[in-house]
């Protein structure tokens, strides 16, 4: 049997052994370049689909401008067969129910037939004929030549006049009637006569302006149903300065840029047009002669100033619209006329 010494050496040789022979296996491990794995397969790329963009909507078309209230009034040629009635004010409104001005009559004869503008409310159409019939008999007026009235609708005109709208304004010229009947032709291209002196717009021109004049324009004044006469401020200051006895009637003589070859007549509101807006009364004295009248003459007879410099024109006025006139004015411009009516001639 060996000795136990000598068998403790030996297992203590074969373990220091095995000791030396892990220490060269695991240096060997740390110094060996290590095999490379197999690299992956490559992927496909991925197609990056861009998101869609909104459409952005289209910008929405500008609103066209609204037609001139004065294009539509202008093309109606009859009246609306409606009950009479003036409707808003003189220079903001429109008329139902019109009547005609015959064109002839016993002592008048309508002018400018061409502009269909002889429709009136009928309080002026019959005020009209018993006017010129009293100033002819009364006064011995030769006779009415009657310029403007109305729109058959009434409504904005496409010439001429801011008023007239409401059926209760009437130009009546200076220029007397003639003892014969005017042809179409004339009544177009006959002019009429200018009060004025030619070489002093503040003065009458005593060759063309008479004392029937100043009572032909007092007999309108005196009638409780005119609410206004529109004259040039000459023609005011003549009628102020040979005025006798009672002065009244001038107060509601006004002075006015233009109207020294007509007068213009306005009406009272009628007691079936509840919704015409009535003229305001007129400022200053009764008679509206002295310095209201001599302001008037001085402002018509400033000499001009000079040209100013050329400069960048404003832009013109806008045209009234049918949504700025009365609402009910919409209602007479769609009113269809009767078939009598569409199809009569209007003289």
């Amino acid at each position: 049997m060996p000795h136990k010494p000598y068998l403790a050496r030996c297992r203590m040789a074969s373990a220091l052994a095995g000791i030396a022979l892990l220490a060269a296996t695991s240096a060997t491990a740390q110094t060996a370049t290590p095999t490379p794995s197999p690299a992956a397969p490559p992927q496909p790329a991925i197609l990056q689909v861009p998101k869609p963009v909104p459409a952005t909507p289209p910008a929405a078309a500008p609103k066209p401008p609204a037609t001139p209230a004065k294009e539509l009034f202008g093309a109606a040629r009859t009246p609306a067969p409606l009950q009479a009635r003036a409707i808003g004010f003189y220079a903001r409104g429109c008329l139902a129910g019109a009547s005609p001005l015959a064109i002839d009559g016993p002592a008048w004869q309508v002018m400018r037939l061409s502009r269909n503008r002889n429709w009136g409310h009928p309080k002026l159409v019959a005020w009209l004929e018993r006017f010129a019939a009293d100033a002819k008999r009364l006064d011995g007026w030769p006779g009415l030549l009657v310029g403007d009235i109305s729109q058959p609708r009434g409504g904005p005109m496409l010439t001429g006049h801011a008023s007239h709208q409401i059926g209760l304004d009437a130009d009546i010229w200076l220029t007397p009637m003639p003892d014969r009947r005017l042809t179409e032709a004339e009544r177009e291209s006959l002019s009429a006569v200018s009060m004025l002196d030619a070489s002093d717009k503040g003065r009458v021109d005593t060759n063309v302006w008479t004392a029937g004049h100043a009572r032909l324009l007092r007999r309108a004044a005196l009638s409780d149903d005119v609410e206004r006469i529109f004259v040039h401020p000459a023609i005011k200051k003549a009628l102020c300065t040979s005025a006798t006895g009672d002065r009244g009637w001038l107060g509601k003589v006004r002075p006015y840029f233009g109207h020294h070859f007509h007068f213009h007549v306005r009406m009272t509101c009628p007691a079936d047009s509840p919704t015409c807006t009535p003229q305001p009364p007129p400022a200053g004295n009764e008679d509206g002669c002295g310095k209201e009248v001599d302001d008037w003459i001085k402002i018509v007879t400033k000499p001009p100033e000079p040209e100013p410099a050329p400069a960048k024109p404003a832009p013109p006025p806008k045209p009234l619209t049918l949504d700025q006139l009365p609402a009910e004015c919409r209602l007479i411009l769609e009113s269809a006329p009767s078939p009598q009516e569409a199809s009569a001639v209007r003289r």
